[in-house]
């Protein structure tokens, strides 16, 4: 497990254009976001700026996970993964240190961010802190455990980003990283009945939700719908625990391009 991970360390900075692509990309969302929304924003006396970063978090997890779990792909087609299944290791091993190397990418490079947004002002330097670089490591795990999920059963990388396209990128849209998760009420349309329950159902948007309590960026409001801090630890906890026992699961699974 840890040599597995210690090699998704040295082969993501190795490579300076994934570092680049998964810190860079998602700090470009937030100032082009953060100041061209501002005006448009109603929350209370906070920026969007201030709002907006905890989504901005959840992103450079999401994308670092996908970075680090694609190698997965590319370990089967290089012939690695082949040698590392005949092993004589439990193949659940193999989804342990995935996890845990990507994981601990995902997070390190969340806590750059975090730190970089600490040096401008945007986040007040409170004991708080301590709680949400701990809900960002599960978060980080929980979001590489899903992309190992995903990743595994895939022959190319084409069929990883249909994935990607499809469930990943959605499942960050549709967690109120951009805009706060309206409550409807008995007038409400049908289809904003839908919206608020697949968002309310988003594992990401009780991520979200506890780091944005902890930073001090809740809106809260009667037309606003915000979960507890305690439902967000809960909620993602036992998505970590989901989405490992799922990556472990399909591991455990003989794949169609395992022997190939």
């Amino acid at each position: 497990v840890w040599m597995l991970a210690w090699r998704e360390w040295i082969r993501f900075f190795r490579q300076r254009h994934r570092v680049i692509g998964a810190l860079g990309q998602p700090i470009l969302f937030w100032l082009l976001f953060g100041t061209g929304m501002h005006s448009a924003f109603r929350g209370g006396d906070q920026d969007f700026m201030t709002y907006y970063l905890p989504g901005t978090i959840a992103l450079i997890l999401l994308f670092t996970a996908i970075f680090a779990t694609i190698s997965i792909i590319e370990d089967r087609r290089e012939g690695f993964l082949q040698n590392v299944l005949v092993a004589p290791v439990p193949r659940w091993t193999i989804a342990a240190g995935k996890i845990l190397g990507g994981g601990a990418i995902a997070w390190v490079q969340a806590m750059i961010f975090l730190g970089l947004a600490l040096a401008v002002g945007s986040v007040p330097l409170t004991a708080s802190l301590l709680g949400v670089v701990l809900m960002m490591a599960l978060a980080a795990l929980a979001l590489t455990a899903l992309g190992v999920f995903f990743a595994w059963p895939m022959e190319s990388t084409q069929g990883f980003h249909a994935i990607m396209n499809l469930v990943l990128m959605p499942l960050w849209l549709l967690s109120g990283a951009f805009f706060p998760i309206p409550q409807p009420n008995g007038a409400s349309p049908v289809g904003q009945w839908v919206m608020h329950w697949l968002m309310r159902l988003n594992p990401m948007s009780y991520m979200i939700a506890g780091m944005r309590r902890m930073l001090g960026a809740a809106v809260e409001s009667a037309e606003v719908w915000m979960p507890s801090l305690a439902a967000s630890w809960l909620v993602t906890c036992g998505f970590l625990l989901v989405t490992c026992w799922l990556a472990a699961r399909v591991v455990l699974k003989p794949a169609k391009g395992d022997l190939k």
